[in-house]
């Protein structure tokens, strides 16, 4: 293929699997929250690669410890630590509750980590018939068929066979049909504190404190999928600290390494005996390059004026979409927490979040949607208001046009 070769959108239908339906433009370079296409055109970035560039593009402390670990060491077998794998693993039991860390190359290898410790551990102190999982729909977990069966969303994981068993879906939020569920048999309770995929849904403080009581009561883990509104994304480093209630196993990834591959289970000393050498592995899971620039995004995230500025910046969002809807009365509700912000669509715009999204496209900003009916900002936690003003701007435009 000659240097001159032209990269067209065409050329995806040529040569990709058709499991995704990108946009026409094809990204070249990105710098804070702006991207530039292979045509030159730019962009706003409110999507941040759907809650993964939490410095947004090219921050110099990621370049800098990519560039300086490229410089030292790839790749090692499981046969041997690593120091970043030590220092990243360190620095996540000190803003955490955990006292162990398993690494894996993303979210839903997180996930598929801590659903087999849970039912490890139930098997091993308790015996096979203890395997139930309970989690709720509208939930996402990952697209392994482990972990797309646990999220609740049958348009992901049906169609392909026979499913995992021992899993039951509940409505999120409902405390009481969950204690009328749950038995001795549960081995373990899978959320998100925050749904994401599912419309940007809020746990309610009595129904996670009920969960926590309920697993407590059934011997049950509590197993937080945090993902999404890990790492800052919400204005504490983990969701779970914002609330009264701390899990048995979390997960993490996406924006753990601000754009490079990488996912961690967090738990316990206790737990985590459980899983023996030989029980779990992962070929390229704590990888030096991968922890070396997630270090760095976890020391940058950590830092108080950073976790402080995401609620300053939630501020700025609200205020914004909120004049917004008194212009365009298209919102029912803006909810979310610190930058995991979602503008769910009142009746009369029911269904068209996808609208929302290529109108805002075409006037330069990215956005995403949770399903058909709420719109979805997941940008940098270091955006600047001159970025997010902009972006606003650019929202007007697609709205009005939308409207017209």
């Amino acid at each position: 293929m000659t240097a001159d070769f032209k990269v067209e959108r065409k050329l995806f239908d040529d040569v990709m699997v058709p499991c995704y339906a990108p946009m026409e433009m094809i990204p070249d370079k990105g710098k804070g929250a702006r991207i530039w296409d292979l045509d030159g055109n730019e962009y706003i970035d409110f999507a941040g690669g759907i809650a993964v560039s939490c410095l947004g593009h090219c921050h110099p402390v990621m370049v800098d410890a990519l560039k300086a670990q490229a410089e030292k060491l790839w790749h090692l077998s499981n046969v041997m630590t690593n120091a970043p794998a030590l220092r990243l693993a360190k620095k996540l039991t000190e803003v955490s509750f955990a006292e162990r860390v398993f690494f894996a190359n993303s979210g839903a290898e997180a996930n598929e980590a801590a659903l087999k410790l849970a039912r490890r551990w139930a098997a091993d102190e308790f015996g096979p018939e203890k395997s139930e999982i309970i989690a709720f729909t509208q939930g996402f977990h990952g697209r392994t068929f482990f972990t797309v069966t646990v999220g609740g969303q049958a348009a992901y994981s049906d169609g392909f066979g026979p499913k995992p068993g021992d899993v039951t879906h509940l409505p999120y939020n409902d405390l009481d049909v969950l204690a009328a569920a749950i038995s001795d048999k549960t081995c373990a309770i899978m959320m998100e504190p925050l749904q994401g995929e599912g419309g940007i849904v809020s746990a309610d403080d009595t129904f996670l404190e009920g969960v926590r009581e309920l697993c407590d009561k059934h011997n049950a883990l509590l197993i937080f999928d945090e993902v999404q509104t890990g790492n800052g994304r919400t204005g504490t480093f983990y969701a779970y600290q914002q609330t009264s209630v701390t899990p048995d196993i979390l997960s993490t990834a996406k924006s753990l390494g601000g754009g490079f591959p990488i996912g961690a289970m967090l738990t316990t000393e206790k737990l985590a005996a459980h899983m023996k050498v030989g029980t779990h592995g992962s070929t390229y899971g704590g990888n030096p390059l991968a922890c070396a620039v997630a270090e760095a995004v976890v020391e940058e995230i950590s830092k108080p004026e950073v976790l402080a500025g995401v609620k300053e910046r939630e501020g700025w969002f609200r205020q914004g979409l909120e004049a917004l809807n008194a212009k365009y009365n298209m919102f029912s509700d803006i909810r979310g927490k610190g930058l995991l912000v979602g503008a769910a669509l009142n009746d009369e715009w029911k269904g068209r979040a996808r609208d929302v999204l290529v109108a805002a496209g075409e006037e330069g900003l990215l956005v995403l949607v949770a399903g058909a009916n709420v719109v979805r900002m997941t940008p940098s936690l270091v955006i600047t208001k001159e970025e997010v003003q902009e972006g606003l701007a650019r929202l007007d435009r697609a709205l009005s046009k939308l409207v017209a």
